[in-house]
C-alpha cells in the first residue's frame, strides 16, 4: 500500500541521521537558526546531544542543546559552550545529526526518506530511474538524486504536491511531476558540456 505522507529525515550514512541543517546565526550569544528535516513532533529537546557534521571538515562535533524555540519557520538552538556569534558562525552549513540507533519510531504508514535510497521512481507511471542519494538544504523539500539506466541524473523534489505514493516494501516511489521538470532539473553531463563548448556551436535561446 502506498502512503503519500513521508516523514522527512535523512540518513547521511548507516550510522547517523540528519535532523536539521544550520542556516545562519541568530542573536549575539551563540544561537543558530536551523531548517528542520524531521516531521516527528517534539524531536528536539533541551539537554539532547546532537552531532554537527560539516562536510568540508571532520570529525563530527558533539553538542548539547541548552535552549530551543521556533522563529520564522526555523528552529533556534543554543548549544552549551557556543556562547558568541563567532562560535556560532563555525556551525553554519552543518548538518545536525543523531546516531541511527536514536532514530525516532514513526507512526504506521510513515517512512524515512533515506530508506528510499535504491527505490525505483515513476513519473505518471513511467520509470525514471533509481534513487541514488537524498539531499537537503536546496529548498523546502528534500531532493531525490535519481539515476536512469543510461547514467543520467535528475534532481527530483520529494514534495507532497508531486507525490502519488510510496511503497517501501515494493521499493517504489510514484510521482506526478509537472511537465518539463525533469529536463530542467537534470544536471548537464560532461558530454553535454563538451558539446556546448565546441567552436561554432550555437546555443538555443
Amino acid at each position: 500500500m502506498f502512503d503519500a505522507r513521508p516523514s522527512v529525515s535523512s540518513e547521511t550514512s548507516g550510522e547517523f541521521v540528519t535532523l536539521a541543517l544550520v542556516k545562519k546565526t541568530q542573536g549575539r550569544h551563540g544561537e543558530v537558526a536551523a531548517q528542520v528535516h524531521s516531521d516527528v513532533p517534539d524531536r528536539f529537546t533541551g539537554g539532547m546531544k546532537l552531532f554537527a557534521l560539516d562536510r568540508l571538515q571532520s570529525p563530527r562535533r558533539e553538542l548539547e542543546v541548552e535552549e530551543i524555540w521556533p522563529h520564522k519557520g526555523l528552529l533556534v538552538l543554543k548549544f552549551r559552550g557556543v556562547d558568541s556569534m563567532n562560535d556560532a558562525e563555525t556551525l553554519i552549513g552543518s548538518e545536525l545529526q543523531v546516531p541511527s540507533t536514536e532514530r525516532a519510531t514513526l507512526n504506521q504508514g510513515w517512512t524515512y526518506v533515506s530508506d528510499l535510497i535504491g527505490s525505483t521512481v515513476f513519473d505518471h507511471g513511467r520509470e525514471i530511474g533509481r534513487i541514488e542519494d537524498v539531499r537537503f538544504g536546496a529548498g523546502e523539500a528534500p531532493l531525490l538524486i535519481v539515476t536512469n539506466g543510461a547514467g543520467k541524473k535528475f534532481d527530483v523534489p520529494f514534495a507532497d504536491a508531486y507525490l502519488a505514493g510510496v511503497g517501501v516494501a515494493q521499493r517504489q516511489v510514484r510521482m506526478n511531476l509537472p511537465e518539463g521538470m525533469l529536463e530542467i532539473n537534470a544536471p548537464v553531463t560532461a558530454e553535454e558540456k563538451q558539446e556546448q563548448a565546441r567552436p561554432g556551436k550555437k546555443r538555443k535561446k
